[in-house]
């Protein structure tokens, strides 16, 4: 392949955040590598300095929402807590956090899943993985097998329930209902020391 200057192929992290952003807004039919460049404005050879091909770029796009969305979630189940509330609370930053857990990337992939069965499986795969760390959290607080499991599946399920309905809300309204929320799940209202350490992050 003949040496294409910088910046006639961009970077890595161009093409895919090019792609990421078609991917949300007209889903996977529309990541192709001449919309992708013209978007750009970049050389279509370019892509193939970073990409072997548009599977590749797909590829890619994948690991990423496994790694941000479902990887952060996981690690947040299992961050520090001295009570249940403030593990929800902990778990209740990715809903607020966007660096932490991307609701439109996820619905983009689950709308994605519906026309690739390998994706599918993989996300059945992340949703298993996210129930049984919000399981464990609840396990870890005293709740038996039962309860946690009913509890966790009662958690994600809610909250994919609203990242499809594409739910718009009033921020300070939303971050004012997460209390609710943790009470809810938990079936004791939080303390209200870990109900300010909450509020305080994300104000």
């Amino acid at each position: 392949m003949s040496d294409t200057p910088t910046r006639q192929r961009g970077s890595k992290e161009i093409w895919r955040n090019a792609a990421y952003e078609l991917l949300i807004s007209e889903g996977i039919g529309a990541v192709k590598i001449m919309p992708l460049a013209k978007r750009l404005n970049l050389t279509r050879t370019g892509f193939y300095w970073f990409f072997e091909d548009i599977s590749e770029l797909h590829a890619s796009m994948v690991r990423r929402w496994e790694s941000k969305n479902t990887g952060n979630l996981v690690s947040q189940c299992s961050a520090d807590a001295s009570s249940i509330a403030e593990g929800l609370f902990n778990l209740m930053d990715c809903w607020m956090n966007p660096t932490l857990f991307d609701a439109r990337l996820d619905l983009a992939i689950r709308n994605w899943a519906r026309v690739d069965a390998d994706l599918q499986l993989r996300v059945t795969e992340a949703d298993t993985g996210r129930i049984k760390a919000v399981a464990e959290m609840f396990a870890q607080h005293g709740f038996t097998r039962e309860q946690a499991e009913v509890r966790s599946l009662t958690v994600i399920y809610t909250q994919i329930g609203y990242i499809s309905m594409q739910v718009s809300e009033n921020p300070q309204e939303r971050l004012a209902r997460v209390q609710h929320y943790v009470e809810l799940f938990a079936g004791a209202a939080p303390n209200p020391k870990d109900v300010d350490k909450f509020m305080a992050r994300h104000q």
